[in-house]
């Protein structure tokens, strides 16, 4: 018996797997793992990010990302500093060292990612990335 929501599920399963797969290696090798770059990656873009807010952002719990900072902390990619306002708060910034990672990393990998997603045209990933959204979103919405 056919069943297409199974199928859908296992075909975006093994998708999202391999072309994961391609990105891991890629950031791998290049000294971090795929937690940290996406923290990293997030700083860069959005700026200081409590730590306690940045898990919701790369779908992780607060005390993985405490550890994931810890590391990057290490690294001299991010600093951590205490909110004025509100003391309670610690904000993760990316550090000059940390935005020069990404800088020279970046086109890098968006090619890695790139060549692992070339088994589609250029149409063909439009309409993927936009059914792909409209599954997500329907997805979390009737998660609550």
């Amino acid at each position: 018996m056919k069943n297409d929501s199974l199928d859908l599920f296992i075909a975006l399963s093994r998708a999202s797997q391999w072309v994961n797969a391609h990105a891991d290696r890629d950031i791998r090798q290049r000294g971090l793992n795929r937690t940290e770059f996406g923290v990293l990656e997030l700083l860069y873009h959005k700026g200081a990010q409590a730590i306690q807010q940045i898990g919701s952002k790369v779908l992780m719990s607060s005390g993985n990302i405490t550890y994931v900072v810890d590391k990057l902390e290490q690294k001299k990619l991010v600093s951590r500093r205490a909110c004025t306002e509100d003391r309670r708060l610690i904000f993760a910034e990316i550090t000059e060292a940390g935005k020069q990672w990404i800088e020279e990393v970046f086109p890098g990998h968006t090619e890695v990612i790139e060549r692992a997603v070339d088994g589609l045209s250029a149409e063909e990933k439009q309409a993927a990335a936009q059914l792909l959204k409209k599954l997500g979103k329907y997805a979390q919405e009737s998660f609550k």
